[in-house]
């Protein structure tokens, strides 16, 4: 079989699709694109998944020829191996150009992860429903929009609802950091791609830094995306003049010791929200990414996918320009002023789950994919 997972969250649901699939269908081979711990299983990497996470129209163009050559290579080689069935995750641009040549090829196309047609650049659908043999979505609303237009569809369930079961809440990682149970530790996760961190980490940073200043009892930890290494902090962090701990743990376990977080859009705004966390979601990108976002993105008032699953605002999200220092600053200092906000917020956060639907989503998609090989 084939695989693309091409981003940080992607690939962990590869990664655990791959460990079940190893005990059920021992005698599946499977290669692609995907990261290094998905290698270790025993996944033949054509394309690494931490090279390829890139989002916004400059970094693209900056990773193209890297992108391109991955592109050809998987086309060469499932024309060479024929494989039962191609599993593609999120990643649209790429993938959808993808399932348009490998349907060519006669090879069929499952999409695990759903594009957000449903709040942009919705005429991607015409792609989805002439080139994706089945869709397998994670939200229930998504199941509904794909019945609609004609697009065989399964509902599994969210991943990380899977990833919620198997966290062990490690109650000394605040100790083993030197946090009391009396100080309040706010957690900066600034994304889990390179261009992430070069718009988002020195903003946080310096929210971070003036948050000090008023807040005796605060501390702030960084929290390092597994695709990332320490050596991207660097040029951030040279300079630093104030007390930061820099934790690189499983992202359940990280953010499970945080009280607030201050987070880049993206999955981790679901990880946050599943752990009942408070937050303050961002967003920045280059101006022409943005504007072009701007343009295309009109049927939704939201971008951070709490509010969306929620249905209305239950933590604030900054866009680009109102993504100042400022405006971060005053958000977190509002939960820090505000304890019964804070308890406020994690009681409507307790919904998310609900909306997910039930545990179980890795089985339910092996058990689906089984019908393939």
């Amino acid at each position: 079989m084939l695989i693309v997972a091409a981003e940080a969250s992607s690939a962990l649901y590869a990664q655990r699709l791959l460990e079940e699939l190893k005990k059920q269908y021992p005698s599946v081979h499977s290669f692609g694109v995907g990261s290094q711990a998905m290698e270790a299983l025993g996944f033949e990497r054509i394309g690494c998944s931490e090279k390829m996470a890139v989002v916004g129209l400059q970094e693209v163009l900056a990773h193209w020829s890297e992108i391109s050559s991955v592109f050809k290579q998987l086309l060469s080689e499932a024309q060479k191996r024929k494989p039962q069935f191609a599993l593609l995750l999120d990643y649209p641009d790429f993938n959808l150009r993808l399932a348009k040549k490998l349907k060519a090829q006669g090879i069929r196309v499952i999409y695990y992860i759903s594009p957000q047609v449903w709040a942009w650049r919705s005429s991607r659908i015409h792609q989805i429903k002439k080139f994706v043999d089945l869709m397998l979505v994670v939200f229930p609303f998504e199941e509904a929009f794909y019945k609609k237009h004609g697009v065989p569809v399964r509902f599994v369930g969210h991943p990380l609802l899977d990833e919620l079961e198997r966290l062990k809440r490690p109650e000394n990682l605040r100790e083993r950091f030197g946090i009391q149970k009396e100080e309040v530790l706010l957690a900066l996760m600034p994304g889990s791609r390179k261009s992430e961190i070069k718009h988002h980490l020195s903003v946080q940073l310096e929210v971070a830094k003036r948050l000090l200043r008023r807040n005796q009892n605060l501390k702030i930890a960084l929290l390092l995306a597994p695709s990332l290494s320490k050596e991207d902090l660097n040029p951030y962090l040279k300079n630093l003049d104030f007390p930061l701990i820099v934790m690189q743990e499983e992202p359940l376990k990280m953010v499970s010791v945080a009280d607030i977080v201050l987070t880049a859009s993206g999955t981790a705004t679901l990880i946050v929200g599943l752990l009942e966390k408070p937050m303050v979601i961002m967003y920045k990108m280059n101006r022409l990414t943005a504007y072009l976002i701007r343009r295309l993105v009109r049927s939704t008032p939201f971008f951070g996918m709490i509010n969306l699953i929620l249905g209305k605002e239950v933590v604030p999200e900054f866009f680009q320009e109102q993504a100042s220092v400022e405006n971060l600053e005053q958000a977190i200092q509002s939960y820090l002023n505000d304890p019964q906000k804070r308890k406020q917020t994690q009681e409507q956060l307790k919904l998310v789950k609900e909306r997910l639907g039930h545990r179980g989503a890795t089985q339910r998609v092996l058990d689906i994919i089984g019908e393939y090989l």
